[in-house]
């Protein structure tokens, strides 16, 4: 069987595709499982750019057909912020809560009808021989005034999809991943990274 290294050691990051492509018999791996690597700087201007230099540069170093993706939460009350320094908004190093709080100080005050924001994912799958594919995801909804739920990861608390009363972090992890960004962003990538497992890029 072949492999598929998600460059990633976010563990929950890691849990929501693999339960995406265990289903389909591909074996996942993380960096956490395998033998340490460099880390790469994530310098793009956009999440695509930061997927795509992820997936390229890891893949080359590892040998691993392998999987990157880039994901963040756009809040149009903060002109994007805080896009593709989600990860790191409240400083380098800063935790889930730390980011939350910062996220909620920056929206205190506005209007429920002005709290609109969507989670982005982009994916990217690169073979060590160069041949790389990416797609990206996007799931739509607005910014709670508190914190609800303890699953999930990231901003998951304090988003409210489209359609929904409930925060990502209050939803089971299967109604997220019919409508998550990265649910969708992975639902596009599946014949893709099928086709990068069955062969059809090695030459």
């Amino acid at each position: 069987m072949r492999k598929l290294l998600i460059a990633t050691r976010n563990k929950g990051k890691q849990r929501e595709i693999d339960s995406l492509l265990s289903p389909l018999g591909i074996k996942t791996l993380s960096l956490n499982d395998i033998p340490p690597i460099p880390d790469i700087k994530e310098d793009g201007l956009s999440f695509i750019d930061n997927a795509i230099k992820k997936a390229q540069e890891t893949s080359k170093l590892t040998g691993y057909i392998c999987l990157a993706d880039d994901s963040g939460l756009v809040v149009d009350a903060l002109n994007g912020r805080p896009g593709i320094y989600s990860a790191r908004f409240a400083g380098n190093n800063a935790t889930d809560e730390a980011n939350n709080q910062k996220l909620l100080d920056l929206m205190e005050g506005i209007e429920e009808k002005n709290r609109t924001a969507r989670f982005v994912c982009a994916i990217a799958i690169s073979h060590h021989n160069g041949k790389m594919v990416y797609v990206e995801g996007v799931c739509e909804g607005k910014i709670d005034t508190r914190m609800r739920g303890d699953r999930g990861f990231g901003y998951d608390p304090l988003f409210v999809p489209d359609g929904f009363e409930q925060s990502f972090a209050q939803l089971s992890n299967r109604d997220k991943q019919l409508i998550s960004h990265r649910g969708k962003a992975l639902e596009k990538a599946v014949p893709l990274i099928q086709g990068f497992i069955m062969g059809e890029y090695d030459d």
